[in-house]
């Protein structure tokens, strides 16, 4: 039996969103949630009801058309016709795992009560996501400041029996699936097309998602460099705590301390050294580790206020009896996030991708390229290019999206997030990373094999005994596409405890 997850007030972390995702919970209403949304929702109908003057969204146009006054027979009319016209989403598809989230935050932003939502909309968003309804949305259309409107018109067009659906593998009209389903499209009534429409749900997704995937990478980074370390027969003293105690930066202290626990008991780092100093690359990693790591203790905050907020707008607020048109949708503080996450991590990438170069240079003792009869054999020589080529095109993604704005909705909307833009290349710099790493792995275990009988620490033979499953020796020259690609998986499938991830 599934075990379930209760949508309410209680905040929401990324332990709790993992463990959903990962045990696949269903998810269901809390008794407070119910009656949140039935709260609102009867307000806002008491409210239109007893009140002719113009109330944004709810019986006027929008955007630059907020002062076109809606006669009431059409309110349902207006938010169906908001849904359609909004759906301009193109560019690629945004992925399934990020749209099953945008679902999961969407739920949750509407359950606090601020929406004036109907109760079976929520509840058909909530079957949706129980049942693995995708909606298909695509990467470009959002500006990110009125809200994420193009990428969430197309999460809403399945309510209404529009647009299309991921549905046990296949991506199928959502009009003919709910006939399939004997499931009647929502009827969306006053303002529900704006709550819908307005919120950051596609950047909130994309930064979870994201971060998820960055403390995994940050981990493994601090492991895959601490091979490289006994690889490169580098110094430990850089990694000595009374280093990083007169420079206290949280993330510099936690990677030396990462660094010393991975090599604890090689035999490689108790070598005497005949090099009083190592390069940069691998004498400051915990510096540049470091200032990752402060930096995704930055966006994870940031986040983790966004995805337990009210993003739409107007706002309802019962015990005032105010509704209030304010600017919540607005994306600045993810945008600058996502930003900050993409330059963080291509830094991230640049010093693996200079390990790597170091490794594959011909000294300390090494071979060149890092393979037997070099010359006939190239050995490692292009799997380092291929890191240079991907760190250069990172350092491209990295250029801010948010610093940008552009005028939209005739002057109304005159200064936008670019919050959608600097998620959707921050999932670039993220996967390039992944390669980056993978390639630096498969160097460093092939050059740990040069430093036999020597060995490193129990624990990282323990990660190149598994490795060597998926990537045995470079005896000579074979195709080595085949196995950055089975060292990117490798890191994929790899699993670490949750404590040690987010710590």
């Amino acid at each position: 039996m599934q075990e379930t997850h209760y949508i309410s007030s209680e905040l929401l972390d990324l332990s709790t969103i993992q463990d959903v995702i990962t045990t696949n919970k269903q998810l269901d209403l809390s008794d407070e949630a119910l009656l949140n949304i039935k709260k609102s929702k009867q307000y806002l109908t008491t409210k239109i009801e007893n009140n002719k003057t113009p109330i944004y969204g709810i019986n006027t146009g929008f955007g630059s058309l907020c002062n076109v006054e809606i006669s009431t027979e059409n309110l349902s009319k207006l938010q169906e016709n908001l849904v359609m016209s909004h759906a301009c989403g193109t560019g690629d598809y945004v992925p399934e795992a990020i749209v099953k989230l945008m679902l999961l935050l969407k739920i949750q932003s509407l359950s606090y009560g601020y929406s004036g939502v109907q109760l079976q909309t929520v509840e058909r968003l909530i079957y949706f996501y129980n049942n693995d309804i995708l909606p298909v949305i695509y990467t470009q259309g959002s500006l990110g400041a009125s809200g994420d409107l193009a990428p969430l018109a197309h999460l809403a067009l399945p309510l209404i029996g529009k647009g299309e659906v991921y549905h046990e593998g296949e991506r199928v009209s959502s009009e003919k699936l709910l006939e399939k389903l004997d499931l009647q499209p929502i009827t969306l009534e006053a303002k529900e097309g704006l709550a819908l429409l307005n919120g950051t749900q596609f950047m909130s997704a994309y930064g979870i998602h994201l971060l998820l995937k960055s403390y995994k990478l940050s981990y493994l980074a601090d492991m895959i460099g601490s091979l490289s370390v006994d690889a490169f027969d580098c110094n430990m003293s850089p990694f000595d705590p009374l280093v990083h105690l007169v420079r206290p930066h949280a993330g510099q202290i936690k990677t030396a301390e990462r660094i010393r626990e991975f090599l604890d008991g090689s035999e490689i780092g108790a070598n005497e050294k005949k090099n009083v100093q190592d390069p940069y690359s691998f004498r400051c990693i915990p510096q540049v580790h470091g200032a990752t790591k402060d930096t995704l203790k930055f966006v994870h905050k940031t986040f983790k206020t966004e995805i337990n907020s009210v993003t739409d707008n107007p706002n309802i607020f019962i015990a005032e009896d105010k509704i209030i048109s304010g600017g919540n949708f607005h994306g600045q503080p993810l945008a600058l996030a996502l930003d900050y996450l993409s330059i963080a991590f291509a830094e991230l990438g640049n010093i693996s991708e200079r390990r790597t170069y170091q490794l594959v240079s011909g000294l300390r003792g090494l071979p060149d390229f890092l393979v037997n009869n070099p010359g006939l054999n190239s050995g490692f020589m292009i799997p380092q290019y291929t890191a240079a080529s991907i760190v250069s095109q990172n350092k491209q993604l990295a250029t801010p999206a948010s610093v940008d704005s552009i005028v939209s909705s005739n002057g109304q909307e005159d200064h936008v997030s670019m919050g959608a833009n600097a998620a959707t290349k921050a999932l670039r710099v993220i996967d390039n990373i992944e390669t980056v790493l993978a390639i630096e792995l498969l160097n460093a275990s092939q050059a740990i094999e040069f430093r036999r009988p020597k060995k490193t620490s129990p624990l990282l033979e323990s990660l190149l005994k598994s490795f060597r499953k998926t990537a045995p020796f470079v005896e000579e020259d074979r195709v080595l596409a085949n196995d950055i690609h089975a060292s990117v998986a490798f890191i994929q499938s790899f699993t670490i405890d949750e404590d040690l991830m987010f710590s």
